[in-house]
């Protein structure tokens, strides 16, 4: 079932959605060689708790900690440790901010220090696949449309799009209706209306789409070990076009 939102329910997820993009953004300071993923998490979850904010994934279904950190070949669900990042690394952060039960879902790629070029070019086309994804999010078009844009500038690239991982419905819920694809055909799937609210979330492989599970039963990674990036943004369908619920400041 879908839960469509008044105009008030998005702005409480606004509200979350400040908090978590200005972590996001103070953690492109934060984020170096160096620098152990397991201090990321630290990181956040201060800076959530001194905000009156909570890290909404901690304990979800067991999982220990605030963010998921993925470094290199890690498509998502990485456990933040003892791993210090390297000087060309690149690494997604992923989170999900709670404010006075009301939530809000985010991930960003970040490069550590100095990235090779074709690093750089992965994950500007996983941010502008999601876009894309973005701009076809308007009363009356379908989810296909948003999964058939991200599925089209990845792929013209040259790169993958991850199947088994997808976007999502969110409010009070971390996990709501409907399902957002990334990858697909246009004019196929749910007819999109106002008040919906949900996550755009590409995973873009820079090789095969292919992927495994760690051993921690979390943390997927590419199965031939190429590098893997991912950008995700909230937002609200409304007459005037997609709110970006977690956009406060280009990412």
């Amino acid at each position: 079932m879908i839960i469509i939102k008044t105009e008030d329910e998005i702005k409480k997820m606004q509200v979350a959605g400040k908090v978590l993009s200005d972590v996001h953004h103070k953690l492109r300071d934060f984020i170096k060689p160096g620098v152990k993923t397991i201090e990321i998490d630290r990181f956040v979850e201060n800076y959530l708790k001194e905000r009156g904010a909570y890290p909404e994934q901690k304990g979800y279904e067991g999982y220990p900690y605030s963010i998921c950190a993925s470094v290199n070949d890690e498509i998502c669900h990485g456990f933040p440790s003892e791993y210090e990042l390297k000087n060309g690394d690149i690494i997604t952060v992923d989170m999900v901010v709670n404010v006075d039960g009301w939530l809000a879902d985010s991930a960003w790629s970040y490069e550590v220090g100095e990235v090779s070029p074709e690093a750089k070019k992965l994950l500007q086309v996983t941010r502008e696949s999601m876009y894309k994804g973005i701009e076809k999010a308007v009363i009356g078009n379908r989810l296909g449309d948003i999964a058939a844009a991200v599925q089209k500038h990845a792929e013209e690239n040259g790169y993958s799009v991850v199947r088994e991982f997808v976007g999502h419905g969110i409010g009070q819920e971390m996990h709501e209706d409907p399902q957002v694809l990334h990858y697909g055909k246009p004019g196929r799937g749910l007819r999109l209306q106002e008040g919906m609210v949900f996550t755009i979330e590409p995973m873009i492989n820079m090789g095969k789409k292919e992927l495994t599970i760690d051993d921690n039963g979390w943390t997927a990674r590419t199965k031939d070990g190429s590098l893997s990036a991912q950008y995700e943004h909230q937002i609200a369908i409304t007459k005037d076009g997609p709110i970006i619920i977690t956009d406060q400041g280009d990412c």
